[in-house]
């Protein structure tokens, strides 16, 4: 009986918690975040307005068309792709916010290839203006 106290006290302490996600905050702006290409720890910035996201990564520009889903999800799909892999959408999904610095994020295909397992990256993406 005393566990069951305990563990329904621990329970009824994390039941409480509740993620931050004000995601309206980080619909449009200027963003930066950090990926590792080659072993190597790079910075890449986009630029996202209510339809389009502007990446800039190296020497490269590539825009993208945004279609919001709700308030924290959305789908990008590059408007000029050069392979078949760029084709596919991604769906991106704002896991939670810290105020108006930074959100974290996951991403993965917007549609699951047959036979294929699904593959979830996270990020976090800072607001730079």
């Amino acid at each position: 009986m005393k566990r069951l106290i305990i563990l329904y006290f621990f329970l009824s302490l994390t039941s409480c918690y509740e993620v931050e996600r004000n995601c309206n905050d980080f619909k449009t702006g200027e963003f930066e975040f950090k990926y590792i290409l080659d072993g190597e720890e790079k910075t890449g910035r986009f630029v996202r307005t209510d339809s389009l996201n502007i990446d800039y990564y190296e020497d490269t520009i590539d825009t993208s068309s945004v279609r919001w889903i709700n308030d924290c999800e959305f789908i990008l799909k590059k408007i000029n792709p050069k392979t078949n892999a760029e084709k596919e959408a991604i769906h991106m999904k704002i896991l939670s916010t810290d105020g108006m610095s930074s959100y974290t994020f996951e991403y993965k295909l917007a549609v699951k290839k047959p036979n294929r397992p699904s593959r979830v990256e996270k990020g976090v993406a800072y607001k730079i203006n």
